[in-house]
């Protein structure tokens, strides 16, 4: 972390802070490491350094959430725990029944070992493992990875699930949403000017800009006499146009003053937390561009995926709360919570545990990994940075957020056919035992029926290999 001696620039925070727009800086302002330069020549003066830096101190918290979750033990283990000396215990009181009986010491060991092998439990040990092996394995193929058998668990009780804005619900990628020209101008021929100018310009809005126009007017026209001039804009000559792009303070400098209709547009723009960009050429304002991080077409029929799971969302952001605002209403969550410091994202997850809510989270950056790791369900997007990844129970290899909704069906399923698994095997066990113990069982066939319960498990768990996607574009 440290300070800008000289130089000004555009710096990248997303992955840190979550804010979508790039930040403009300059001499004086300070800057957080991990955070990416956009374009043009910083100097930095560095105040913070090792331990001591935000990005250290986000890691520190990545650590303490981990080491605060508890171990949830195994079905298996605990159902067995109880079963296997229950079992023992039956097979001795068998032989000594039929033994004080007097039908004989062959008859006696006949009948206690049929409870022992009919009790036997190769398929409560089967129970977890193959549902989970098939589970895990058809996630692989829908592009979810579960990291073990105690994340299955979690997923049962989950009723909260909070999104992360930027990458997440969003592309995560500044891009041109709408062109609004004015009268007499063409959207084409303020697309073409104002495109050319920014395709020479290294900042990410102008790249936005300027793949934008590419995509709708083809070919852009060369520039002369470029120059970038640092928080305010670009200006160059395109053609027999001297043209001006930027901030509504470059054209205020060259007194060109905006129309009512682009005045209008400018401020809709930026009620919905978007940028307005201005375009000028020859002494007069002829658009307004319009620059966003778009959401991404499918977080909305995602959002409604988690309603249909009994889940409650919520939009979790470091951005400002117009832009949070914008972006909850497109795709459908009430619940908004804006303007978080990374470090403040933990806590917002630990209220919400406190309120009683059993909680998932799904983000992709830097700034998300502690949250992530507290959260009783941590859930990482596979486009996004390897410290969330790293702290998150799942993660979705896609970057897509329909994947989350798969994810808990797939994990749900799992869980159920574990359980599924367990109660037939035991229940299987518990109805054979008393015949065994009556000696109306012959070990043979006792051994026959017992394969045929492991039998029983293993088929049912390959049932879960069917698993569809709800997104018909996946396998």
């Amino acid at each position: 972390d440290g300070v800008i001696e000289e130089g000004s620039s555009a710096i990248d925070a997303s992955m840190l802070t979550g804010e979508s727009v790039p930040v403009e800086v300059t001499t004086g302002d300070a800057v957080v490491g991990a955070t990416v330069n956009a374009g043009g020549r910083l100097v930095v003066r560095a105040t913070r350094i090792g331990a001591d830096t935000q990005l250290a101190q986000m890691a520190k918290l990545v650590e303490d959430a981990q080491s605060g979750k508890a171990e949830i033990q195994r079905l298996a283990d605990r159902v067995s725990a109880v079963f296997v000396p229950i079992v023992i215990a039956l097979a001795t009181g068998t032989l000594a029944f039929w033994l004080g009986a007097g039908t004989g010491a062959s008859a006696a060991f006949t009948a206690a070992v049929a409870v022992l092998i009919i009790a036997c439990p190769c398929a409560l040990g089967l129970a977890t493992p193959t549902a989970l092996l098939v589970g895990t394995g058809r996630g692989a193929q829908l592009g979810i990875l579960i990291k073990g058998p105690e994340v299955l668990e979690s997923t049962r009780r989950v009723d909260t699930v909070v999104l992360d804005k930027t990458g997440t619900v969003t592309s995560g990628q500044m891009s041109l949403v709408e062109v609004h020209a004015a009268d007499g101008v063409t959207e084409e021929e303020v697309l073409r000017l104002a495109g050319a100018l920014e395709h020479a310009s290294e900042h990410p809005i102008a790249r936005a800009i300027a793949t934008g126009a590419t995509e709708r007017v083809g070919e852009l026209p060369a520039v002369e006499g470029f120059q970038n001039l640092e928080g305010l804009g670009v200006q160059g000559i395109v053609g027999e146009n001297a043209v001006l792009v930027g901030r509504a303070r470059l054209l205020e400098e060259w007194s060109v003053r905006l129309s009512e209709e682009l005045v209008t547009a400018k401020k809709e723009a930026e009620d919905k937390g978007r940028t307005a960009v201005l375009v000028a050429w020859d002494g007069e304002a002829r658009g307004v561009l319009v620059v966003a991080d778009t959401v991404k077409p499918t977080s909305a029929e995602a959002i409604a995926g988690l309603r249909g799971l009994g889940l409650r969302p919520v939009l979790l952001t470091g951005d400002n709360e117009a832009v949070a605002r914008a972006v909850a209403a497109e795709v459908g969550i009430d619940e908004v919570i804006a303007e978080v410091l990374p470090k403040d994202k933990v806590d917002v997850v630990k209220r919400l545990q406190s309120e009683g809510r059993v909680v998932a989270m799904v983000g992709d950056g830097v700034n998300d990994a502690a949250a992530l790791a507290q959260a009783d369900l941590g859930l990482a997007m596979g486009t996004g940075t390897d410290v969330a990844i790293e702290a998150s129970d799942l993660t979705l290899v896609r970057g897509d957020l329909r994947a989350a909704v798969d994810a808990i069906r797939l994990a749900r399923r799992t869980l159920g056919t574990i359980k599924g698994n367990l109660f037939w095997a035991f229940a299987y066990n518990v109805a054979a035992l008393p015949l065994a113990a009556l000696g109306l069982l012959n070990p043979m066939i006792a051994g026959a029926a017992m394969a045929f319960s492991s039998v029983f498990v293993v088929s049912n768990s390959l049932r879960l290999r069917g698993f569809r996607s709800a997104n018909k574009q996946t396998v």
